[in-house]
Parts: structure tokens; sequence; C-alpha cells
């Protein structure tokens, strides 16, 4: 189960955004991951708890940033519920989309599942429903992910196997590089791995 930490930090000028203090484990039934957002000072911002099936399908996802919280699942697509503290702006949403992504790395590890890509394979379009802080507001944008590479690099235990893929937005063109070992995130635009406790866990 690992457990661990990553920092965010904006992508232009390097300016600290917070940090998400993580652990998430594999199961015969799908992955789990859970963790709390801090801002640069260490105060609590949110919270992130997704759950996705054996398929890498969401069956649960509850994010709370911003005084918000969205409950989502895949159901007819994905369908969700965003509302306030009070539940007086509750309002739920439902489009033809695969999954959810965010801020948080889980997204992209969840993805890249749901997806299965293999190496040398073309490039996948993803239709995907975005709830980004801070007041995770929902958006539709379609991505399109390739599996570069999938190299073995040699630990004290186990190869350890990472994964190059290249995520691109389709409206905007812009492309980025993620690199994944099994259901942790080493690297990817605004976030850095600063602790794991454990080896990531391998997707059977």
């Amino acid at each position: 189960m690992p457990r661990g930490r990553y920092s965010f930090h904006d992508t232009h000028d390097h300016t600290p955004l917070g940090e998400e203090h993580f652990h998430c484990a594999t199961g015969p039934s799908g992955w789990r991951y859970t963790a709390r957002t801090t801002s640069p000072d260490g105060r609590d911002t949110g919270s992130v708890d997704l759950t996705t099936d054996a398929l890498g399908r969401p069956v649960r996802l509850e994010l709370h940033a911003g005084g918000w919280q969205v409950r989502g699942a895949a159901l007819d697509g994905v369908t969700w519920v965003r509302t306030d503290p009070t539940g007086e702006h509750a309002r739920e949403g439902n489009v033809p989309a695969h999954a959810f992504t965010g801020a948080s790395p889980a997204f992209l590890v969840a993805t890249a599942r749901l997806l299965r890509l293999e190496p040398g394979a073309p490039a996948t379009r993803v239709r995907l429903v975005a709830l980004t802080s801070p007041v995770l507001a929902p958006r539709t944008l379609d991505q399109s992910w390739a599996l570069v590479d999938r190299t073995a690099h040699a630990t004290d235990n186990d190869p350890l196997m990472v994964e190059e893929y290249q995520v691109s937005d389709v409206q905007t063109g812009e492309r980025h590089t993620v690199h994944l070992a099994g259901d942790v995130v080493l690297a990817a635009p605004g976030i850095e791995l600063e602790d794991l406790d454990t080896p990531p866990s391998a997707f059977g």
C-alpha cells in the first residue's frame, strides 16, 4: 500500500501551490486512492477519495475543495452532484464521458488504467470531466493518450516498470509527458513525487 506525498507548483514560474498526502491500494476488485491536500503554508485545503473497478472505471469519487463537494461515479457516462456545505446550491450533472480528471495525480493513474495502452499503439482519445480547484466546477474535455515507452528499472527487489505517456489536449493541441510506475506518478507537469514509503503497487 504505497503512501507518500506529492508537491504541486505552477508550470510557468514554479510557484509552490501546495501538497497532497496520499495512500493507495490495489485489490481484486479495483483500486482506491485517498488523500488530503494542503496549502503551501500547511493548511488543509481539501481531500480526494477515488475508487475504480478492475477495468479502471470510477465507481466512487468524492472531492472536497474551496468549500465545495463533488460526488460522482460512472453511470450513463459519468454522473455527479456538486454542492456547497449547506446543500442550497446542489446541482447534478451527467455527460457521455469515460471518467473524471482533476488536479490530483490519482486521475492520471486512473485514466492510464482505464485505457490499458500498449507501447507503439496509436493514440487513444478519451472524454473526461475535469473537476479542478478552487471550486470544483465541472468542464468536459477531450484528451489523446499514447504510451510511448515501457522500461524496466533495476531495484533492490523486483524491476520497476516505468511507463512514459504522451498526453495531448485535443482542443488546444497542448502536449505534455507523464511518467507512471504502477499506481504512482513519478513525474508530470506541475507535479513532483516528494516522498514514497513503499514501492508502487503493480496492477494485475
